[in-house]
């Protein structure tokens, strides 16, 4: 138990409420541990709407067409990401995917992927390098990358593709040389990706638990460290959809903590937390 006076009274009502909510919205299911990490994000918003408690807060979220419900999301969506990070997808992407790709659709010359939950947009960016340097350039191949979000805010970075020097870690110098552009001036201290990879993808802001507006096929999908959140039910509707919209034989690659056992036989195993579409 803290010891520490809260700003605001956050009881075990407002905490259930609040976590009822995200589930609905968003799929995520939080545990007690979460309780605290739930009310420093929130307590930000209370200050900013100038609500006075919990309840009043709680009450505003009822209605999900209020523009706080946007704020309350992006809240509470975790985003922690970072170029090239789970490298191994990245070398198999290149090595192993891709070249058979290019074979199965040599007469259509088309490649779609979908980075579902792409966050600031480096996991993007960093599918978007390897595209580029593994697709020759000259064979007319149309490479296009859906990438999608619940959180506005992290879509606004991704479709900007601008990054403090800092956070562009696990980035080779070539690849800093080739893809992206240093600033100058009071930007001296930031870099932006090519417009030849900006151009290759759309952001979209996306909730995996509507239904899809578009309708496939893709070739690959990554969907990494966003089912850890969710429950095995949830789960299960959410692997199907994708398979619905996912080519035969083509690949998904999900987060280093996550699996499909159990969960789904659309798809099966073929390297470490990538698979492949059989049904």
């Amino acid at each position: 138990m803290s010891l520490v006076k809260k700003e605001f009274d956050f009881t075990d009502k407002h905490f259930n409420h609040i976590r009822d909510i995200v589930t609905e919205h968003s799929g995520i299911v939080l545990s007690d541990a979460k309780r605290d990490m739930i009310y420093s994000r929130l307590v930000r918003r209370l200050r900013k709407t100038g609500v006075s408690n919990f309840d009043d807060y709680c009450s505003l979220l009822e209605n999900q067409d209020h523009e706080e419900f946007t704020y309350f999301s992006n809240a509470i969506t975790t985003n922690l990401t970072s170029f090239f990070r789970e490298n191994h997808h990245f070398e198999i992407l290149a090595e192993t995917v891709l070249p058979e790709l290019m074979k199965r659709n040599k007469a259509s010359k088309q490649i779609r992927v979908w980075s579902a939950g792409c966050s600031t947009g480096m996991e993007t960016y960093s599918i978007a390098m390897v595209l580029k340097e593994a697709i020759p350039e000259n064979q007319g191949w149309d490479v296009k990358i859906l990438a999608t979000d619940l959180d506005t805010e992290v879509l606004e970075t991704a479709s900007s593709g601008v990054y403090q020097q800092d956070r562009v870690t696990g980035v080779t110098d070539a690849r800093i040389a080739r893809w992206f552009m240093k600033g100058h001036g009071e930007n001296s201290e930031k870099l932006k990706l090519s417009k030849e990879l900006r151009e290759m993808i759309t952001f979209n802001q996306l909730n995996l638990l509507n239904p899809f507006p578009f309708k496939g096929p893709f070739d690959i999908i990554f969907c990494r460290n966003v089912v850890i959140y969710f429950d095995k039910a949830t789960q299960k509707v959410l692997f199907d959809k994708f398979a619905n919209i996912h080519a035969n034989n083509s690949y998904l690659f999900i987060g280093h903590s996550e699996t499909l056992y159990n969960v789904t036989e659309r798809y099966k195993l073929i390297s470490n937390t990538v698979y492949k579409k059989v049904i």
